[in-house]
């Protein structure tokens, strides 16, 4: 299958044959879909918190703030925003292949875009960039001028760069917004805000560019010190691509062919990281200032309930660490493991009670030393994307999982009725906490599942292929965390998937 000149590929590469097997395996036998159990709901395994709770953990995150615990803000940042503007190319084909522009603008969105072009944040820059006025140039000269080198070349950007929110004179990029959010609710009490962005290696110049001409602003309006640093997807995620028959896909020149990993691949760089909580959320999920306080609000409220949950874990943690397990009585038992089924969601395996206290007892052990995570979960609104289930885990105990539709059999009646009868939202707003008791990190590559990858269809030069990507990020790669999911606001959810959501009312000046 691998000739040698294979294998010295593969080692430059800094990838291990074996894993490379391992991946050519999945082709040939697929991933096991996840057999979800129930939908969370509101109740059972969403919790719902009142005003009052809200403030009291927003009281404890600042609390524990007081005390020097330290905080992250970890942002998956694209690649090129080109998803973002396929209306835009599909009306350029049209227009260089003869359409005419009122064929062209049947198209809503594109009508819409033409219709409030003033109301973007670019537009400022589109005026500037322009060689006349703006309604002197046809429809396929603003296209071009939004698209392309010869404008702002957003179609080439990464979202983190576009400009997406408008302040009287001034426009903000998601970076920028970013960098509030961050003096908002993750500034530490040296009045230190440390972000982390993942960026792709032919766009981290421009971020690093823009950091600079940007950071002493934002320094002196909150009146805090920045530690905002960058990674790249590392090469060693990438996985090996196969054609129909599960050979190994070649190039033009008979190399092999490795595409990156997907989201997933990240695990690796949020392993890298150290802080004692980490907040997750993605580049494009930013409002204006003016809608902010919900944002911050909840933030702080999903940090200060981790925090309050991880102390009793911690307990746990030492206690079953450092005492025998004849040494405990059967309360302790009886306790702990009230706790992590009730509290903490993770139900046994079917028809295993433990019987025998040691039994009990390393059960309990590995189930407490996982790292921990809030994730913020809103009403379903017809997003596409996961959701909140009980799901069952490879050991044969259930808990709660966030599950992409892929990863679930639904030609299967009963799975599909329970994927149909979600009623929440997985936003990407996640609280993370990666130490133990001792403040020691855990190693998170032990703690997903490699089996909840999957495969997706492609082609290269004009020739099928197959391409799997690694668990997701935040439902197969966190598969063995401690999970517990809390109702936020749909307000503190405005994702930006199109160039026209950012014509939403929540992406508009107040």
């Amino acid at each position: 299958m691998f000739s040698a000149k294979d294998l010295v590929f593969i080692k430059e590469r800094g990838s291990d044959l074996n894993t490379v097997k391992e991946q050519i395996k999945n082709f040939e036998n697929g991933f096991p879909f996840l057999e979800v159990i129930q939908a969370a709901t509101v109740g059972k395994g969403i919790i719902q918190l009142d005003g009052s709770h809200v403030d009291e953990f927003v009281h404890f995150f600042e609390h524990q703030l007081e005390k020097g615990i330290s905080l992250l803000k970890f942002v998956p940042a694209s690649g090129a925003a080109s998803r973002m503007f396929k209306d835009l190319y599909a009306a350029v084909d049209q227009l260089e292949n003869g359409a005419s522009e009122a064929e062209v603008t049947q198209n809503e969105a594109i009508q819409t875009f033409f219709d409030q072009l003033t109301d973007f944040a670019f537009y400022a820059d589109l005026e500037k960039t322009a060689n006349k006025p703006i309604d002197q140039l046809s429809k396929l000269e603003i296209l071009k001028l939004v698209l392309t080198e010869s404008g702002l070349n957003y179609g080439n950007l990464p979202k983190g760069l576009l400009k997406f929110h408008q302040y009287n004179e001034k426009s903000r990029t998601p970076f920028e917004e970013h960098a509030v959010e961050g003096a908002l609710y993750a500034k530490d009490k040296d009045g230190r805000v440390k972000i982390h962005f993942t960026v792709s290696p032919e766009h981290q110049e421009a971020f690093e560019t823009h950091l600079k001409e940007v950071q002493n602003t934002y320094q002196q309006a909150f009146e805090v010190s920045y530690e905002i640093t960058f990674s790249q997807q590392k090469p060693t995620t990438d996985t090996i691509a196969v054609d129909m028959q599960n050979e190994p896909f070649r190039n033009d020149d008979n190399s092999l062919l490795f595409r990156p990993g997907g989201h997933g691949a990240l695990l690796d760089n949020l392993n890298d990281l150290n802080a004692d909580l980490i907040f997750i959320k993605n580049i494009d999920n930013v409002v204006p200032d003016y809608l902010k306080g919900e944002t911050v609000k909840y933030k702080k409220a999903l940090a200060g309930l981790l925090l309050n949950y991880q102390k009793r874990i911690f307990s746990y943690q030492q206690v079953l660490d450092e005492r025998h397990y004849t040494a405990l009585d059967s309360k302790f038992y009886s306790e702990a493991s009230s706790f992590l089924e009730n509290v903490l969601n993770v139900k046994p395996p079917t028809n295993q009670y433990y019987s025998e206290k040691e039994e009990l007892y390393h059960y309990l052990k590995q189930k407490f030393n996982r790292p921990i995570r809030v994730c913020g979960i809103v009403k379903n609104e017809g997003e596409p994307g996961g959701g909140p289930f009980w799901a069952k885990n490879a050991d044969d105990s259930i808990s709660l999982q966030i599950a992409e539709s892929v990863q679930v059999d639904l030609s299967d009646k009963q799975q599909q009725n329970i994927v149909q009868n979600a009623t929440h939202f997985n936003p990407v707003d996640l609280v993370c906490g990666t130490k133990n008791y001792k403040g020691e990190s855990y190693d998170l590559l032990k703690y997903r599942d490699p089996k909840t990858g999957f495969i997706s269809y492609k082609s290269k030069d004009g020739k099928e292929l197959k391409a799997q990507e690694l668990p997701g990020l935040w439902n197969g790669a966190m598969a063995d965390w401690n999970t517990l999911f809390v109702e936020v606001p749909i307000l503190t959810f405005n994702p930006v998937k199109t160039v026209n959501d950012l014509l939403r009312k929540e992406h508009q000046p107040d």
